[in-house]
């Protein structure tokens, strides 16, 4: 967008933008989001930021009324395959937290300092810059949301100190964290229980069929899922953690609501991160269906279920196994297969609400070659990848790119090109996947009436949409099930 097409945006304050770039006024020395209501400043007192990061090293301060941190984020960071959306990815889910700035350039095969300068380019601020930021919406959340102790909130949201957590948050918000919290309601802890409850930010419309993709995929001890719910156990860096996310249809403002079960606070914002992206709560879901409706083989699938969502993966490498499991069979064969597998994870440290395991990681795969069940191949292809991602020989995540994940990825055994746009559609969040040998692919295409006009088998039309649109034709397939069916694998 140019300048005049965000001035546009905010003059009609219009909420589809908000998060995906930030207005800074000069006369008041406030950064605001596209949809604030105060009245629209001069288009000569403003200037536009990628990113709330930039506004604070430009000496802006977050605005007290529309609160621009307390939107969802920007899709761009999965529409972007650039180091500064690669950069972005990792940043959320707490690398820098984890590992520091050599960590993050090390992940994305740059020097601290050539990192440094391209994020400075591309995005106005330093990946440390990016962290501060993040880690302040993070402190926002909890601040406004639970009844968290402050210094609790500090060592959750990822910041070294209480000092620096008063600073950054006096700083960011013109607010002392007593004021930022007395801004809203907040539930008081009950009964001594440890459980958070946040709401999830996300732009309307929210289609809730992406719960029933979970649902059917659920490993029983390690998932539960209904039409508007889905909860699991998920192993992340310092431990174990267990959720639950929530849609309320019926109650204003249809809130999505994650409630954590347990979680070591180090790794709240990486969890954070992975349920956004598990639900892809970024994405921007009016221009998506508005370029799938423009093809007439999508537009009444897409009438009757605006904001279809494209699920992600809370765990590359769990992913990565389940896709494998999954290709040439049924949902229900996966599942069964995958319950099998699961005995060979840990007794979750979290245990609760029947979720009671974790998936196995690839070492307790390998070592669980008995419970495996299927073609000699696929099970020697499924131990060759699990004893690779053991020994350190095949890393990939949510840092890779298009081009890095298939370099990876497609040497291995069993592994073809199916496998490898899944995965990226799942953990990149990739949306301009399409594929094309995929049998409910073309069984969704087969089921769509699009009378007599001539398109491009691909779905380019979609483009850069077409992940969305493999989510729609999965969905056709599966008429009149609710559910989408397991992308299954095609022969080449």
């Amino acid at each position: 967008m140019d300048f005049w097409q965000r001035y546009r945006a905010i003059d009609a304050r219009d909420p589809r933008f908000d998060g995906q770039f930030f207005t800074a006024v000069r006369t008041t020395g406030i950064y605001c989001r596209p949809s604030c209501p105060a009245r629209t400043p001069k288009a000569s007192n403003v200037t536009f930021y990628e990113t709330s990061a930039a506004a604070h090293e430009a000496g802006y301060r977050a605005c007290k009324r529309c609160l621009p941190e307390a939107v969802p984020g920007t899709p761009a960071w999965n529409v972007r395959q650039d180091v500064a959306g690669r950069a972005m990815r990792l940043i959320n889910d707490g690398v820098i937290n984890r590992d520091g700035v050599a960590g993050l350039a090390a992940r994305l095969g740059y020097s601290a300092r050539q990192l440094n300068r391209i994020l400075g380019q591309e995005l106005g601020a330093g990946p440390l810059s990016l962290a501060r930021a993040a880690r302040a919406q993070t402190a926002r959340t909890l601040l406004v949301s639970t009844s968290m102790k402050f210094a609790d909130v500090a060592f959750a949201a990822g910041f070294s100190s209480i000092r620096q957590f008063n600073d950054t948050i006096a700083e960011v918000f013109d607010l002392t964290p007593t004021a930022l919290r007395r801004t809203t309601r907040h539930p008081a802890a009950a009964g001594g229980a440890t459980a958070l409850t946040l709401s999830l930010p996300y732009r309307a419309p929210f289609d809730t069929g992406i719960f029933s993709f979970l649902a059917v995929r659920a490993i029983p001890g390690i998932e539960e899922g209904t039409p508007t719910s889905y909860a699991r156990t998920l192993r992340l860096p310092h431990g174990d953690a267990r959720f639950r996310v929530e849609y309320d249809d019926a109650a204003r403002g249809r809130p999505l609501t994650l409630t954590v079960g347990a979680v070591d606070l180090r790794d709240l914002p990486a969890l954070l991160s992975r349920v956004r992206r598990l639900f892809d709560l970024d994405a921007d879901p009016e221009a998506i269906d508005g370029t799938l409706a423009a093809d007439p083989r999508l537009a009444d699938s897409v009438s009757a279920a605006p904001g279809m969502r494209l699920p992600g993966a809370l765990d590359p490498q769990e992913l990565l196994v389940r896709a494998m499991v999954g290709q040439q069979i049924t949902v229900a064969a996966a599942r069964t297969a995958l319950t099998q597998l699961a005995a060979a994870g840990s007794p979750a440290s979290t245990a609760g609400g029947g979720l009671e395991r974790l998936f196995p990681t690839p070492a307790q795969i390998t070592a669980a070659g008995h419970l495996l069940r299927g073609p000699r191949r696929r099970i020697e292809s499924l131990l060759n990848a699990a004893d690779a991602m053991a020994g350190g020989r095949l890393e990939f995540g949510y840092g890779d790119d298009l081009p890095s994940l298939t370099a990876a990825l497609l040497p291995l055994p069993g592994v073809g090109p199916w496998t490898v746009g899944y995965v990226a559609m799942r953990v990149l969040g990739a949306p301009d996947i399409f594929l094309a040998n995929d049998a409910a692919v073309r069984n969704g295409i087969r089921a769509l009436d699009a009378g007599e006009h001539t398109f491009t088998p691909d779905f380019r039309e979609t483009s850069p949409w077409r992940s969305y649109a493999t989510m729609h034709l999965w969905r056709a397939a599966a008429r009149p099930a609710i559910q989408p069916t397991t992308p299954a694998k095609g022969m080449p």
